[in-house]
């Protein structure tokens, strides 16, 4: 098989640049490892900035997401049993996000996809990158026990923290800097109505919870908890209460609770690797670079780097300029770094740390007050929420 792009990795960033580079005529092939189901089954962020958005319309698949997505244009911060209003449109000229699942966005990749008629290859085990450092890379994937060989002009590697891509480039060449934090989220989402029409973030002395949704009928809830903590360690029912005693008194009397459709704890970590590109290789998406949930970056991080690759491929094929690829990685890495700062500030903001001593107790607390009491605080806080122009 020949193609022009070959994508490891069929979740919303390789499926977005197959279809972006797709109406641009410029051929590719997805290889996935896991089942369509598989990956419609993954509940994740739902929090899109507002280049997101644009991007997703020049896909052509926004339509969906502006009939049901939410267009939110301010969050909360909740402490000591009040709730502080942060306006994203009037410290951004009007920008706001979209809150629209995840699962439902890859939805929509995965029908245009299928409009347009474009490969996606699913269940393709063992995928492996070569010659990477040649004219000529191509990827082999196994079928049931047939090696299939893809000959390619470009690898993109969107295949996420654990894939094979960025394990292709070699130790000597790859720096990777990472922070684990020492707590996580225990995630539930319900079918109950959302308790606010906004995001709220609530700082707590029994450590962070967040109020967040997916619609308003489909809630998704999340507390901090110790990384020893498992599922099995909590019951709907010790969530809820939990949930509620990280509130202000007024939310926590409005929460509706019911059962589980989905519960599950997803440590937090700050990871980047550079360079993001090696040879014919480019990195995408978790494949390079991960944060923690808290600023809701992680997909959007994503959607900046396919925003540049694909402006770098549509250069090379269609103009014959290469100086977008060429400055791929240090490009997207700027970016990258920059949500990393957001993530790391907005985390250590609103978190309990087990190991702070009461100086870092002060400071968080010093911290919380000032952004509440600057302009130039507040507008920082919206400028890279709403997400830093591409």
């Amino acid at each position: 098989m020949r193609t022009k792009v070959g994508i490891i990795g069929g979740g919303p960033s390789g499926l977005m640049l197959s279809q972006l580079l797709d109406l641009k005529g410029i051929d590719n092939v997805v290889l996935e490892r896991q089942s369509r189901e598989y990956v419609l089954g993954r509940i994740r962020a739902g929090v899109l900035e507002h280049g997101f958005a644009e991007l997703m319309r020049e896909a052509q698949c926004g339509a969906r997401m502006d009939a049901e997505g939410e267009i939110h244009d301010g969050f909360y911060i909740a402490e000591n049993n009040k709730k502080m209003r942060v306006d994203l449109a009037a410290h951004t000229g009007g920008n706001s996000v979209v809150v629209y699942g995840q699962t439902e966005l890859t939805r929509d990749l995965y029908a245009a996809r299928d409009k347009m008629g474009g490969t996606v290859i699913h269940n393709a085990e063992d995928v492996k990158p070569h010659d990477l450092k040649t004219d000529a890379p191509y990827l082999t994937y196994r079928a049931g026990d047939e090696i299939i060989r893809i000959d390619c002009d470009f690898i993109i590697g969107a295949d996420g923290f654990h894939g094979v891509s960025r394990k292709s480039i070699p130790g000597d060449v790859l720096t990777e800097y990472e922070k684990v934090y020492p707590f996580g989220w225990l995630g539930v989402l319900s079918r109950t109505k959302p308790v606010s029409p906004e995001l709220i973030y609530a700082k707590s002395p029994r450590g962070f919870a967040l109020c967040s949704l997916r619609s308003q009928a489909l809630s998704r809830y999340y507390i901090q908890v110790p990384l020893s903590d498992s599922v099995d360690d909590w019951s709907d029912d010790a969530f809820w209460d939990e949930l509620k005693a990280r509130l202000p008194d007024d939310v926590a009397a409005r929460l509706e609770t019911g059962p589980s459709i989905e519960k599950s704890i997803a440590p937090l970590r700050s990871f980047v690797a550079e360079p993001m590109r090696y040879g014919k290789l480019f990195l995408a998406g978790d494949a390079a670079h991960i944060v923690p949930p808290t600023g809701a970056r992680g997909l959007n991080s994503a959607a900046s780097d396919i925003y540049y690759l694909y402006h770098g491929l549509v250069d090379h094929y269609l103009n014959g300029d290469d100086a977008g690829l060429d400055s791929y990685s240090q490009k997207a890495l700027a970016r990258v770094w920059k949500a990393q700062r957001f993530s790391w500030w907005m985390t250590s903001l609103l978190h309990n740390f087990p190991d702070a001593i009461p100086y870092d107790q002060k400071l968080q607390q010093t911290d919380l007050e000032y952004l509440f009491s600057s302009e130039a605080a507040m507008t920082s806080l919206a400028e890279n929420y709403v997400g830093l122009p591409f």
